[in-house]
């Protein structure tokens, strides 16, 4: 069993005036929809079922949104009167607990593959803690030049370099590192260096992902725009770009069923899987494209799927 938990205790002092009357993870990301919502439902179809809110500034409207159950989640608080930092939250928490746990930054709106990185991080026996990364986007454009000449314009490009993505796996036997005596507040400046220098601090990469911190009214900008025409499901999401379809599908979740008309195009843009209908069987690689008949369809990521469905007109 593994139990969550979301830091969701900071003033998010740069979103204001949004941030006023309620605490950043209640900021929405489209009507009706959280940052804290997404968190949640992302960890309940990962298979978790209750998770703990390390919460603090304006605690009560968090409270009041979710009770002591949303949508079949089990939530529990920890409130603190003043923050204290991530090291204290986080070893506040797993004093609570005694099964393995997956924290994350309760600021944090991204599409990882949950079940598969707690997967990957309970089989790495040498993994005491497991923190998901991903490639940084440059927040400005880039100028390419040789010798002195402009080559090239590249608008805000994916850089070469990996971020802490705020999602942590921790094992239970890497609690007794938060008992010890720290001048920092910060986990990434205590436990994480710690376990690094002692060889069991591991990565989960996912680089190909939508994923932003918000930290600023521009990033939150950015999250509403992904989510302008974008539906989450269990399985990953569906949005419209360009009037087509687009579908992101999680390997080892329930696969989605979608109807198709004769003569659509689905464009596989990045991973493999499987269309399957009564009567048809393809299998989907990254840069194929494939028409289908008209029917009912289930779509069986083999790795994350990424699809673009052409509708036929």
């Amino acid at each position: 069993m593994v139990v969550a938990a979301i830091l969701a205790g900071g003033y998010g002092k740069r979103l204001k005036p949004l941030t006023e009357e309620i605490p950043k993870p209640l900021v929405e990301i489209k009507r009706g929809y959280t940052i804290l919502d997404k968190q949640i439902l992302d960890y309940k179809h990962a298979g978790i079922k209750e998770v703990y809110l390390l919460v603090s500034y304006r605690w009560d409207k968090i409270n009041a949104r979710y009770g002591d159950m949303w949508k079949g989640m089990k939530i529990h608080y920890l409130v603190e009167e003043e923050p204290h930092g991530t090291l204290y939250a986080i070893k506040n928490f797993l004093s609570e607990i005694s099964e393995d746990a997956i924290v994350s930054n309760g600021d944090i709106v991204a599409d990882f593959n949950l079940r598969e990185m707690i997967d990957s991080a309970k089989r790495n026996e040498d993994a005491l803690i497991t923190i998901a990364v991903t490639k940084m986007r440059s927040p400005y454009g880039i100028i390419e030049f040789k010798g002195g000449r402009i080559t090239s314009f590249k608008e805000k490009p994916i850089l070469d370099h990996y971020i802490n993505a705020g999602f942590y796996f921790i094992k239970k036997e890497a609690y007794k590192y938060f008992e010890m005596r720290y001048k920092e507040k910060a986990v990434e400046r205590t436990v994480f260096p710690l376990l690094a220098r002692e060889g069991r601090a591991f990565i989960y990469c996912e680089s190909d992902i939508f994923w932003q911190s918000v930290d600023n009214l521009k990033d939150l900008e950015n999250v509403k725009e992904e989510f302008r025409n974008r539906e989450d499901y269990p399985w990953g999401y569906e949005k419209l770009e360009n009037e087509n379809k687009v579908l992101y599908i999680k390997k080892h979740y329930p696969p989605p069923s979608v109807e198709l008309r004769s003569n659509d195009e689905i464009r596989v843009k990045r991973g493999q899987g499987i269309l399957r209908s009564e009567n048809e069987k393809k299998i989907l690689d990254a840069g194929e494209k494939y028409r289908v008949k008209k029917g009912r369809y289930e779509i069986h990521p083999i790795e994350n799927l990424l699809i673009e469905i052409h509708q036929s007109r």
